[in-house]
This record gives C-alpha cells, sequence and structure tokens, in this order.
C-alpha cells in the first residue's frame, strides 16, 4: 500500500510511506526568513513534522540530501543540522551545490526515513 501526504496541486506530495519507508520530498525554509542557518533550522522543523505526519521521526532518518545554493553556506548549514540531528542515530548524509527554484532559498532537503518496528 501506498500512501501520500499532503499532495500539492497534484503534481507532488510532501511526503509518500511505502511499506516500512518513508520518501519526503525536497523540504524549503519558510518565506522571509534570511541566512543559511536560520533557513536550515526553518527545513529541520518542517521535516519533524512531516516525519510525524508520516507516523516517525529524526532518529529513523536512513539518508539526507542536502542541497545549498552555494556550498560557502556549508559551515551555517551545519550549525543548524549539529543542533538539530540525534547524535546516536546520525543518518548517511551529502552535501551538494545546486541550483534551487527559488533564489532567495540556500538550502534544500531530502530525506529517507524508517517507520519504527511496531510492538
Amino acid at each position: 500500500m501506498i500512501r501520500r501526504i499532503d499532495i500539492e496541486n497534484g503534481r507532488l506530495c510532501n511526503a509518500v510511506v511505502h511499506g516500512n519507508t518513508v520518501y519526503l520530498a525536497g523540504q524549503v525554509p519558510e518565506d522571509g526568513i534570511a541566512g543559511a542557518e536560520a533557513q536550515t533550522a526553518s527545513v529541520l522543523r518542517e521535516i519533524d513534522a512531516m516525519l510525524a505526519k508520516a507516523g516517525t521521526d529524526k532518529r529513523h532518518i536512513l539518508s539526507a540530501l542536502v542541497v545549498l545554493a552555494d556550498i560557502r553556506d556549508a559551515p551555517a548549514m551545519n550549525r543548524a543540522w549539529d543542533a538539530w540531528v540525534d547524535k546516536d542515530h546520525p543518518p548517511a548524509r551529502a552535501t551538494i551545490e545546486g541550483k534551487l527554484v527559488v533564489p532567495e532559498w540556500t538550502v534544500e532537503i531530502i530525506v529517507t526515513a524508517a517507520l519504527p518496528a511496531s510492538g
């Protein structure tokens, strides 16, 4: 069974649950937030919310792909990431530079997570 969460305009949904795996679409910052560290913190809050809707949390993230509009923002992004990530359950992660859809965005993060084992 496939469960889709938060379908947007029929173009995409913010999360898909298939079996015991949760796939999040790229999460982006709230409008009007400036700076890579603040934008990353905003994205991480959205990831927390989407994972909760799917029935899991950041301890169950398997992998993360961080896309930065400017790779020089990596230290700022890492400050927010390091404050957020569960140190006992860090995911596999890659960070790349890429052009984002909205020029004001500095970061987009895509994650895949597992659903916790029941019982």
